[in-house]
């Protein structure tokens, strides 16, 4: 399963083997093993900073097994569903071990269901999907390499010193699913666009600038569109070079994943340019996160007094998101003390705890 790549203008050469290692006779791929290396570390990134977006670490994890297995789901179906071919059975549709998943389903998969789950674990929608915008972008940087290790997700030819040349490009070329831009010929023997290296290397600078922006952002919800607005700009002319796209419309070579950057970019820029204008000269404040203990006894307070969970006031404390890491720690911790206390003796008393509430 191995597969010579060269690029030629450079005078490097890799011999690459798609199986990582094997257990019990099972090979697990390298593609399996750098998506889910991916995932690992956007979520690493996620719980050290969830904090300072005002989540609830206890919270977020639910809502990270929710938005990974329907992400992943609805990456797998997106490609189904445009695949240029037919699938022989529905075990064939669910096998990805040859690769085949579409990140924009996988974005859009992640985004619908993780939402919901914020919704069912009290937490804040456009805060999590702020800290989630940086997190695609660790995964996705680290995930494109898994196609290089497949020898998929490239483009056209090119002369350009990192050209690539494989067998597995070349036997692809020659194929009859391939989606070369108009007006462009193809030679098979000629090396080809690295499209997976580029898309890689545009999500790193995306994570890097957003991280820098982290502590600058201007409302909830800023850091998400600017995730959309940067990969999709990047995304519209990398998909331009590539000859694997999924076509929307194929008698007309409308590229999905092109139209889908576009809309994001448009939508993206317009939602940024409004906010942008009402938040204008405000800093952000942040609300500190209710940890999952004391929505429990929130909860358990609400069942006592007979009354729904919402009506069981908690009071809130707010703290500019410019503020460091190590500050919205102590904080959310001092503040979580006092609501535990607050609850413990409504607990105790029955009493409404009206008092402690405003205060």
């Amino acid at each position: 399963m191995s597969n010579l790549v060269t690029f030629p203008g450079l005078g490097l050469s890799f011999e690459v083997n798609r199986v990582a290692f094997t257990i019990g006779g099972i090979n697990i791929y390298w593609y399996g093993v750098l998506i889910a290396l991916g995932i690992v570390l956007a979520i690493l990134f996620a719980f050290r900073h969830c904090t300072e977006f005002g989540i609830d670490g206890d919270g977020l994890t639910d809502v990270v097994v929710v938005g990974v297995i329907m992400g992943i789901l609805s990456a797998r179906a997106y490609y189904v569903a445009m695949a240029p071919f037919s699938y022989d059975s529905i075990w064939d549709m669910l096998s990805i071990r040859d690769g085949g998943l579409a990140i924009y389903g996988g974005i859009i998969g992640a985004v619908v269901f993780g939402s919901l789950g914020c919704k069912w674990r009290r937490l804040p929608v456009l805060p999590v999907l702020d800290l989630t915008g940086i997190c695609f972008l660790i995964g996705q940087c680290i995930g494109r390499w898994g196609n290089f290790v497949n020898q998929e997700a490239f483009g056209c030819n090119t002369t350009l010193p990192w050209g690539m040349y494989s067998a597995a490009t070349e036997a692809y070329l020659r194929g009859s699913t391939v989606t070369a831009p108009a007006g462009v010929t193809i030679d098979p023997t000629m090396p080809v666009h690295p499209t997976f290296l580029y898309e890689s290397l545009w999500c790193l600078v995306g994570f890097v600038l957003l991280r820098l922006y982290m502590k600058y952002r201007r409302f909830n919800g800023d850091m998400a569109l600017l995730y959309a607005i940067w990969y999709g700009a990047g995304r519209f002319w990398i998909e331009g070079l590539r000859t694997d796209s999924l076509l929307l419309v194929p008698s007309l070579g409308l590229r999905a994943s092109q139209l889908l950057a576009a809309v994001a970019v448009v939508g993206g820029l317009i939602a940024e340019v409004i906010l942008s204008r009402r938040y204008r000269n405000q800093a952000l404040m942040v609300h500190l996160a209710v940890t999952a203990d004391n929505r429990k006894l929130q909860r358990q307070v609400a069942k006592k007094e007979g009354i729904a969970m919402d009506a069981v006031v908690l009071p809130v404390e707010e703290a500019y998101a410019a503020l460091p890491r190590k500050e919205f720690l102590t904080r959310t911790a001092a503040y979580n003390v006092r609501i535990k206390e607050m609850l413990e003796a409504r607990l105790q008393d029955g009493a409404p705890g009206q008092e402690e509430a405003e205060n």
